[in-house]
């Protein structure tokens, strides 16, 4: 065979891997709404950039006429390239090509640019659209989980990985994902599960569908599990982009930066207004976060999830901060299991990565009910403390409202380590309320009063006016300085600059035992 004959047969052994599964399945992909793996990653990669990897492996399984079943790339395709001039690399499976189901030489596929991904310190994005384990294969598919699972968990906080659901990820196929940083889920054309509705009926007797199960709206209200959802792919891709442009491609390296349009010094008459006269009157601290931002660039994270707490991503004077806020619109901010998981998982995140935390305060204690208490708010409550006591990255605090007992503490208080609290003069910093303080304190004076409604509330307001304000903490150096609301967004970044050059380091160990 010379040599230009065996230019041929690469160009057709080529042309072969490329055309995966073949028309008649590209053509069932496309009708459900979806991509191929190629078209998928074309669209995330800069044009010209995406470089494939292990294009020529095969299969080895012998089994149930594997022996003489094609899968084309393994059924993955896997490699890298660039997202705005960035190194990515990614791993995209076909689903038109058995299943797009795992197998051995699949998993090897995926591990490979995994731990390129780690050596080279740049983001490792996967997108899922498989049947599963491949049940031919046996034990060697599992196996390749395990080893995905392994590289998931080694290469937690060294750099970034997003995983994005775009088709079915069913069994074991759903902890890689779950290890990761952001889960992407599309609506309608993704499902997440451990076991489906027909395992489930047969087991449970419970009637439910794939998309009540585990579709895009489940995982992004109810568990938890998806950070972002999209209406089609070409929306989840591009959210993905934007995600990455907030990130830093490692441990190692600084937070991005792009050049402001907004003034440093911006001032917002908005923000005198914005939290109400009445303490139990609610506002959306979306619109404070706004405000303090640079214009246009919070990108919310599960904002479905848990709604009264809100977390994110935004640039302040150009630079990625990480965004926490308690959301008096939801329960009055008050915070719960979700919440406390949401927020602390997001802080060691941010951690992780180098990025500053942002934290505005209004919270009015823990959610009180015997759900609460049962379902492990103490156990949960405590990775938030335990999240922000553990963080070594500059850490901002503004006191807005309501800073209540444990909750007071467990947000970004000084006390955990934040470097700079700022309180507004609207700030209430107690032990409790004052409602439930002037209960407490004058109990006695309320029961022996001629008038006990005017009474206790007189109290309530002697409790206030002497506790339930920001300058016995002032005094005691618990809040740095208590700052006019429209300078908030200066006081921030003058901060934020301040710390850029902060180093702290913690005890030498192995690990912390967090309560998970």
């Amino acid at each position: 065979m010379g040599t230009v004959d065996k230019l041929n047969d690469l160009q057709l052994r080529r042309a072969a891997v490329e055309a995966g599964g073949g028309e008649a399945k590209i053509k069932k992909q496309h009708d459900a709404g979806k991509k191929t793996a190629r078209e998928r990653i074309a669209a995330l990669l800069d044009a010209g950039s995406f470089v494939e990897v292990d294009a020529f492996v095969e299969h080895r399984s012998n089994e149930f006429n594997m022996a003489e079943t094609k899968a084309p790339g393994e059924g993955v395709v896997t490699g890298y390239g660039t997202v705005d001039g960035r190194l990515v690399f990614v791993y995209s499976q076909d689903f038109t090509v058995i299943g797009g189901s795992l197998g051995e030489m699949h998993a090897k596929k995926i591990c490979k640019v995994m731990d390129m991904a780690v050596k080279m310190g740049a983001p490792i994005i996967g997108m899922n659209d498989s049947g599963g384990a491949r049940i031919q294969e046996g034990i060697a598919a599992l196996s390749g989980f395990g080893e995905i699972f392994k590289r998931n968990t080694l290469a937690s906080g060294v750099v970034p990985q997003i995983s994005a659901i775009m088709g079915p990820c069913a069994g074991g196929a759903v902890y890689s994902p779950a290890i990761t940083d952001f889960v992407f889920m599309v609506e309608k054309t993704s499902q997440m599960f451990i076991t489906g509705p027909a395992v489930i009926k047969s087991v449970t007797g419970e009637d439910v569908t794939s998309e009540e199960l585990g579709g895009a709206a489940a995982h992004a209200e109810k568990s938890g599990v998806a950070h972002f959802t999209a209406k089609d792919e070409e929306e989840c891709i591009e959210k993905i982009k934007k995600l990455i442009s907030y990130l830093p491609s490692n441990n190692l390296e600084d937070v991005p930066f792009e050049m402001p349009q907004d003034p440093i010094n911006r001032l917002s008459e908005k923000l005198t207004t914005i939290v109400p006269d009445e303490p139990n009157k609610a506002y959306d601290v979306k619109e404070v976060i706004a405000e303090v931002v640079d214009g246009g660039s919070f990108m919310e994270i599960q904002s479905g999830f848990a709604k009264n707490i809100v977390i994110g991503l935004a640039r302040m004077n150009g630079s990625t901060v990480g965004i926490v806020a308690n959301q008096p619109n939801v329960m009055a901010g008050a915070l719960n299991v979700d919440a406390s998981d949401k927020a602390a998982r997001f802080v060691r995140f941010c951690d992780s990565f180098n990025i500053p935390i942002v934290t505005f305060t209004d919270v009015p204690g823990y959610l009180p009910g015997v759900h609460e208490e049962h379902g492990g708010i103490i156990r949960h409550g405590a990775k938030l403390l335990y999240a922000y006591s553990e963080a070594t990255v500059p850490m901002i605090n503004v006191i807005l409202r309501k800073a209540y007992g444990g909750a007071y503490i467990a947000m970004s208080s000084k006390h955990l380590g934040a470097d700079a609290v700022f309180a507004w003069p609207t700030a209430e910093i107690a032990v409790m309320g004052p409602e439930g303080a002037a209960n407490i304190i004058f109990k006695n004076e309320i029961a022996e009063s001629s008038d006990p409604i005017t009474t206790r509330s007189e109290k309530i307001q002697e409790y206030r006016d002497k506790f339930a304000n920001p300058f016995e903490a002032a005094k005691l150096g618990f809040v740095d300085d208590v700052i006019e609301p429209d300078s908030t967004r200066p006081r921030i970044i003058a901060a934020l600059e301040m710390l850029a050059s902060k180093r702290e380091t913690r005890m030498s160990k192995k690990h912390g035992n967090i309560p998970v």
